[in-house]
């Protein structure tokens, strides 16, 4: 009986011993990696002989949009270089698949460029930096984020006309701070990586020139009091409500919001009853109390962004009481640019895989939250309409201000991955030296050239016929 019972302590020390490793060993490990994976084949760019027409993958994208919708979407996408990276997520989704990968998996945005971070308010109402965009999400390489943002300082750098020598140190500065928030968090308690917040209220970067922090402080103080004063009450409601007839009904202002039929949304004829329990299941039964406050009132679809136009998003207006409403976006969830590539979701509904994404990537999410499918089996995601959410404009800046947002954004996407990978490892695979910040910046900038020559293509394209665009107005 002895043995057997030393035999038995002997396989839970084993047992343990598996699912137990020190960082430092798991840091050794990341190292291993480099002997497969050396940090240096992480640098530059060169597409395959064989790569895809992007006029065919960007059609492809557009299966299953509202037709009438997809030439905004290419237009909006024409304005620049930069607005076509932000359009064609799926493209380099493409690109990065032939790319070396560490194997190292977090759970990644997808879809990691500048201007899908910012502030937003949290439950508690303080203000915080993160990434707020993230349809794309899917378990994958971490590095694919990382290059995804890189590359997009370097096209926005461009855009700015920036010269190419400060750009090179924009983005060499950005995977620095990424790396050493790494390597921050690889020491961290895990509760305390799970606790870490950046608060724009508190935002301090003592890396920043004394000037450039005062005026980004500035800029937040300013930009966090305006978004106080837009709370839905006194600023949402009546710009987005009329009170034409018996009832609240939201604003047509077409080809931007408007009012669906019962072919484009199925359900209309019911007030989306279905839809609506089904998302009242998604959420947490605490909040489903005060969910039950309010009902639905009315919808209308609403064009946003660049990447989702033509996709099924909406917006819903709920009351409590004739003075106290509540705006949900209903956005649709389809499957991410990268399942192709990182493999399929492992929830059925993808509106699940990105609030469950969502969740596992920010520091604070929004209450409302959810999801739920439509009677034409579209899947969506469900969260407050704006909330203090707050996106840059980076039209007016110099090269202080710009380092200083892609730092914020850095600290932002290791923060995201730390929370869902292995902070340990990853720390270890990229090191402690250059090596790794000079290679993501070599792949950047080859790949901003990329992404021009597509945008010229695009451009071409516009201009024999294949693709066809429309203005917003």
């Amino acid at each position: 009986m002895d043995k057997a019972v030393s035999r038995n302590a002997a396989r839970d020390t084993e047992r343990k011993a598996d699912l137990y490793r020190t960082p430092d060993e798991r840091a050794a490990e990341g190292r291993a990696i480099r002997n497969r994976v050396p940090r240096s084949s992480q640098a530059g760019w060169e597409p395959q002989t064989e790569r895809r027409d992007l006029v065919d993958l960007l059609v492809e994208s557009n299966a299953g949009r509202l037709e009438a919708l997809v030439p905004i979407r290419f237009g909006r996408m024409s304005a620049s270089p930069f607005a076509f990276y932000r359009g064609a997520a799926a493209l380099m989704a493409a690109d990065l698949a032939i790319t070396p990968t560490s194997g190292i998996q977090v759970q990644a945005c997808g879809d990691a460029h500048l201007m899908n971070f910012g502030g937003f308010a949290t439950p508690e109402r303080n203000v915080i930096f993160d990434i707020n965009d993230l349809d794309e999400t899917l378990p994958a390489p971490f590095e694919w984020d990382l290059k995804r943002l890189a590359a997009s300082v370097v096209i926005a750098a461009q855009h700015l006309e920036f010269p190419a020598s400060e750009t090179a140190r924009l983005v060499t500065d950005l995977v620095r701070e990424y790396r050493e928030r790494m390597r921050d968090y690889a020491e961290m308690r895990a509760l305390d990586v799970w606790y870490d917040k950046i608060d724009l209220q508190k935002y301090e970067d003592r890396t920043a020139d004394p000037a450039v922090m005062a005026a980004m402080r500035k800029r937040i103080a300013e930009r966090i009091e305006v978004e106080r004063r837009k709370q839905v009450p006194d600023y949402l409601y009546p710009k987005l409500v009329s009170h034409e007839g018996a009832q609240p009904r939201i604003k047509d202002v077409p080809p931007l919001i408007f009012h669906p039929t019962e072919e484009i949304a199925p359900g209309l004829a019911s007030g989306y009853e279905d839809a609506v329990a089904s998302y009242r299941e998604s959420l947490a039964e605490h909040v489903r109390v005060l969910f039950d406050r309010f009902h639905l009132v009315d919808l209308a679809l609403k064009v946003v962004g660049v990447g989702s136009v033509g996709t099924m998003c909406a917006v819903g207006l709920f009351m409590a009481s004739d003075n106290d409403p509540l705006f949900l976006q209903v956005k649709e969830a389809r499957a991410s640019v990268l399942e192709p590539y990182a493999g399929a979701s492992r929830y059925a509904n993808h509106g699940q895989r990105v609030i469950e994404g969502q969740r596992l990537m920010q520091t604070a999410s929004d209450v409302f939250l959810g999801w739920t499918r439509g009677k034409n089996g579209r899947h969506f995601y469900v969260r407050q309409l704006r909330d203090m959410k707050m996106s840059v404009i980076l039209d007016d800046w110099d090269t202080g201000m710009l380092r200083q947002y892609a730092r914020m954004c850095a600290h932002a996407l290791s923060r995201a991955h730390a929370r869902s990978g292995d902070a340990a490892m990853i720390a270890g695979y990229m090191g402690s030296g250059q090596t790794f910040d000079d290679a993501i910046t070599e792949f950047a900038t080859e790949y901003s050239s990329q992404n021009r020559r597509d945008y010229r293509a695009f451009i071409r394209a516009i201009r024999e016929g294949r693709i066809v665009t429309k203005t917003d107005d």
